[in-house]
């Protein structure tokens, strides 16, 4: 016989039937934790993870003025954001090398995400100021989320959970390790 709610010596859901799956690790974002206290360059995460080691940082690649980082609450496994080093905010506060590097480096990402994972596409985006959705605004940053049919499920929207099948440092190691190797003089093998 199942105990009753008062029997049991655990705690817990009554028994309903559903599975649960337990994401406790996402409070600390819900929470805010990782959130700078302000906009300047000493609280800035994006500013001082290039200073530290890029498996600890989660940086898969280095180039003269940007850098790829996997995205600590991904969207989808392979979320990168590809970012200047200099500590800007506006689009439009790039100067020309940084705006080609940022742009080079995410087509890169791309291809090395296609070569390492084949997602059937990709959400590339800016979001440009805390209303526009970025969750750490004074330090812009290029989203390059791999896309699967199917990979939007009812998690998100009803459990706020998002089911991801890697962990970041797996994710991480096969971005790297395949960053050097992917040939961007290929025609890449999408479909048109």
């Amino acid at each position: 016989m199942e105990p009753t709610g008062q029997d049991r010596a655990d705690f817990g859901p009554p028994a309903d039937g559903y599975q649960r799956l337990w994401t406790p690790h996402r409070m600390v974002y819900i929470g805010g934790q990782d959130k700078p206290a302000d906009s300047s360059v000493g609280q800035c995460p994006f500013c001082r993870i290039p200073q530290g080691d890029d498996e600890q940082g989660l940086v898969v690649a280095r180039g003269q003025r940007c850098y790829v980082v996997l995205n600590l609450y991904p969207y989808n496994s392979g979320h990168l954001m590809v970012l200047p080093y200099r500590h800007v905010s506006d689009y439009t506060d790039l100067d020309e090398a940084e705006t080609a590097e940022l742009a080079r480096m995410t087509q890169h990402a791309v291809r090395v995400s296609r070569a390492v994972y084949a997602p059937a596409g990709f959400n590339l985006g800016i979001n440009q100021g805390e209303v526009a959705g970025a969750g750490i605004a004074a330090h812009l940053h290029q989203h390059v989320v791999p896309r699967w049919l199917g990979d939007a499920n009812f998690l998100p929207v009803v459990a706020q959970t998002k089911a991801l099948p890697e962990l970041l440092a797996d994710t991480r190691r096969r971005l790297a390790e395949a960053w050097d190797t992917v040939d961007d003089t290929v025609e890449d093998t999408k479909e048109n």
